[in-house]
């Protein structure tokens, strides 16, 4: 019978914002002390923050050099790391089910699985939805982890070097990308590729007209570009894609993706050669079918205040992958990095609280606004519950508070003094660095 507290074994699955922080908080708290053994498990060896992976995909931003290790964070703040990809569940044992992982020439690197946990958190965020639409998982790029994100610019680095050299004239779907989805990363992206177009000019690719060569499309279902926040912030952020000259079509559904481009539900087809989707999200499939564990239409999963799902107390669901509709409301939390990153923090207090066999008290969000980064030194957005109420920004003040954003999640899992040395560094690195990565 398991009855210390120092044995208690607390499994976080998936690194992303909120199980990287919740991790790193917790092996702070109770793994230094010897109170509870903390694991995180996750596919990749390192961490990028989500919201820059516009950045990667653009080649601005190299995950290389700014990823973190989790090997290495674990061993610096009393975690333990485990490589590793869930597949299974038996709630009735406790154990997770890890896949194997093999190497590209097929040897088995880590065998499969199972790693027991007496307290269970999943935090596995989310994947693209298409929505089923034909062709779409055939025919488009996505950007839900690094290694999609790099892909895309390696992609992209190949069609800059094929125009630089071709004798022929650059056609219209050639350096052409049609983007789905006109939220936050879809509208990010558009911005960041104008900016790397400019960038590519600079290191010798000077056959490519930046402004007019690299096509953009955003295309939204809804009637306007970030439909999910306040109409003042979508106009203000469509009147900045105009002036890059992104083509935005609101009120398009796209029908059907094939390998020249969009087609909509108008009979309209937009050429592209390069095709992102990034309208929607949802859990990951295996999630809808998790021994028994309550999950929306989406594969999220649901949970109750205290972030516990609905039929097993044991087990936590934070993040993207988790449904929490709060009292009094009608919609569930949004899919944002503030989100997990404001249930990583209740739940390293509420764990705490569990095992010292105290009752938490009830997560309570916060919104504290949105920030659009639209290049390197501008941006939009809303703050909200400050001393002024909701303020709105734009320009290089909201850049500012955009790279803030960034700095809060690097001192969650450094520390201070370490946040502060890293942006420092970076700062300095910065002015020795290419510009943009094309390799």
């Amino acid at each position: 019978m398991r009855n210390s507290t120092a044995g208690h074994r607390i499994v976080i699955v998936g690194g992303g914002a909120g199980g990287l922080e919740l991790a790193t908080r917790l092996g702070r708290s109770l793994g230094k002390r010897g109170r509870a053994q903390v694991t995180l498990v996750d596919a990749s060896l390192t961490h990028i923050w989500k919201p820059l992976l516009h950045e990667v995909a653009a080649g601005t931003l190299d995950s290389g050099e700014d990823a973190l290790d989790y090997l290495s964070q674990a061993q610096r703040h009393h975690f333990r790391y485990q490589y590793g990809r869930m597949i299974g569940l038996d709630r009735e044992r406790k154990a997770v089910r890890l896949a194997p992982f093999k190497d590209t020439e097929g040897r088995e690197v880590v065998p499969e699985r199972d790693l027991e946990y007496d307290t269970l958190v999943i935090a596995v965020g989310s994947v693209s939805n298409h929505f089923g639409t034909p062709g779409a998982a055939e025919h488009c790029l996505y950007l839900d982890d690094s290694a999609q994100a790099e892909r895309f610019q390696q992609l992209l680095v190949k069609s800059f070097l094929r125009a630089q050299v071709q004798e022929t004239a650059i056609n219209e779907s050639q350096l052409s990308v049609a983007i789905v989805g006109g939220g936050a990363t879809g509208v990010e992206l558009a911005a960041e590729l104008r900016n790397a177009a400019r960038k590519a000019v600079g290191y010798g690719l000077d056959r490519i007209d930046p402004e007019t060569d690299l096509r953009l499309t955003v295309i939204e279902a809804a009637d306007r570009v970030l439909p999910a926040l306040s109409p003042g912030l979508s106009i203000k952020t469509r009147k900045q894609l105009d002036d890059l000259g992104v083509q935005v079509l609101t009120g398009s559904k796209v029908t059907e993706v094939t390998d020249e481009g969009m087609l909509l539900e108008s009979g309209d087809f937009i050429p592209a050669d390069m095709r992102v989707w990034s309208a929607g999200v949802k859990g990951p499939d295996w999630l809808a079918d998790l021994d028994g564990l309550e999950t929306t239409r989406s594969n999220q999963m649901v949970i109750n205040e205290q972030l516990q799902t609905t039929v097993d107390d044991n087990i936590y669901a934070i993040g993207d992958c988790a449904s929490l509709i709060p009292e009094g409301q009608d919609t569930p939390l949004p899919p944002r990095a503030q989100t997990a990153s404001q249930q990583a923090s209740y739940l390293n207090k509420a764990l705490a609280k569990r095992l010292r066999g105290e009752e938490p008290d009830a997560f309570v969000y916060k919104d504290y606004g949105s920030l659009i980064s639209l290049s390197e030194d501008h941006a939009v957005g809303r703050l909200m519950g400050g001393l002024f109420g909701s303020l709105m920004l734009e320009g290089i003040l909201a850049r500012g508070a955009y790279n803030m954003l960034y700095r809060k999640h690097l001192a969650a899992v450094h520390g201070m003094f370490r946040m502060l040395v890293l942006i420092t560094l970076r700062g300095l690195f910065k002015r020795t660095r290419p510009r943009l990565k094309l390799h």
